[in-house]
């Protein structure tokens, strides 16, 4: 999968190079060294990872979960998760929302486009049989809101992928420490339904809740900058 990636960043930055004539290459597409990336990289890193847990929180004060001590290896867990949160983040966050997302808006509008890579990223990300996807189905709504959340990200940070990056990626790796780790144990006192289908908080409303007040915050911020 790496050698794929790296085959997938070298010709996209062929792509937009040759065939678009964008000179900047792969910092057209919102990636770039900077120092707004890199704050916004952190930040968004921060907020997602922080939201993870706030949830947890909230469904144990509820009874729905109880934590557990940390393992001695928790530390590797978190850093493990920070690599990987980061990898997952860049790599679907280049192509949705770089690479498909600027493509879409060279024929569509801004929102036009923005749906459309937000109903593309849910679709890929729920292809399954149909029983599963039936028995799983509230996890589909959460992936139009993380779709929407991502793309208002970038436009509110005038294109950069930083924020967007960091979010997807503050986003896995609080589920991944907190999963990996084994830090919670279901109570089963309340509907999947509200918990999440599988233990999955995406798939439940608390984590459509959730998500919400995530959407909301980033489409607030994008529509205050487009008013400056």
């Amino acid at each position: 999968m790496v050698i794929l990636y790296a085959e997938f960043l070298w010709l996209l930055r062929r792509w937009s190079r040759q065939v678009h004539q964008h000179p900047t290459g792969l910092r057209h597409y919102g990636l770039g060294w900077t120092y707004n990336n890199r704050i916004e990289l952190i930040n968004g890193l921060n907020i997602g990872f922080l939201l993870v847990w706030l949830l947890f929180i909230v469904e144990a004060i509820f009874g729905w979960v109880t934590f557990k001590n940390p393992t001695a290896s928790i530390g590797r867990i978190i850093l493990e998760g920070l690599l990987v949160s980061l990898g997952i983040g860049f790599a679907e966050e280049l192509f949705f929302r770089g690479w498909i997302l600027d493509e879409l808006k060279k024929d569509y509008s801004p929102t036009a486009a923005i749906w459309g890579n937000t109903l593309l990223y849910a679709s890929l990300h729920f292809l399954k049989p149909l029983t599963e996807i039936i028995r799983t189905f509230p996890q589909f709504p959460a992936l139009i809101l993380l779709g929407l959340t991502f793309s208002w990200a970038k436009q509110s940070n005038r294109g950069r992928l930083g924020m967007s990056i960091g979010l997807h990626g503050g986003l896995v790796w609080g589920y991944y420490v907190i999963q990996v780790g084994q830090l919670i144990t279901y109570t089963n006192t309340v509907s999947p339904l509200i918990t999440g289908v599988d233990k999955n908080p995406l798939a439940g409303v608390m984590g459509l809740l959730f998500l919400s007040i995530l959407g909301f915050w980033s489409f607030s911020k994008m529509n205050s900058r487009m008013k400056k």
